[in-house]
């Protein structure tokens, strides 16, 4: 029987992962790399073009591991990362309200990264399942 906090933690999950892939989606196809690059580059991001490519993988795999539940800490990581970069180089300028494209929101998506990421994932994800199946293969070793 699946428990309420593994239900929980998988709707987080796929909340937060339909948000990266829509995100990452929008870099790749909707606006494209190359305007993402251009877009990085009018913010003085580093290697806008590297940058968009790397931004955009991370958010597009990435929400699909959420989702799936797989590597999930090294998810959270990488996600995490992305957001602090969207922080510095995009929203901190504007304040804290997501209203005024201030890093209330990105910093909810860490909140929401860091809860998913570093707590048991529960039988409703591949990590959950892995770890779960190691734990019954130890105990018949052991037994």
């Amino acid at each position: 029987m699946v428990g309420f906090s593994t239900v929980a933690q998988f709707l987080a999950r796929l909340i937060l992962g339909v948000i990266f892939i829509a995100h990452g989606w929008q870099k790749l196809h909707t606006n494209g790399i190359d305007a993402t690059a251009t877009f990085f580059k009018s913010l003085d991001i580093p290697m806008p073009t590297t940058a968009a490519y790397v931004a955009t993988w991370v958010e597009l795999v990435g929400g699909i591991f959420l989702i799936i539940g797989l590597l999930l800490p090294l998810v959270a990581v990488l996600l995490i990362l992305d957001m602090l970069g969207a922080i510095y180089y995009v929203h901190w300028d504007n304040g804290f309200w997501a209203t005024n494209g201030g890093w209330e929101w990105p910093a909810a998506l860490i909140a929401g990264l860091l809860a998913v990421g570093f707590t048991p994932s529960g039988r409703a994800a591949v990590d959950g399942l892995v770890m779960s199946r190691r734990r019954r293969s130890r105990a018949t070793v052991d037994g």
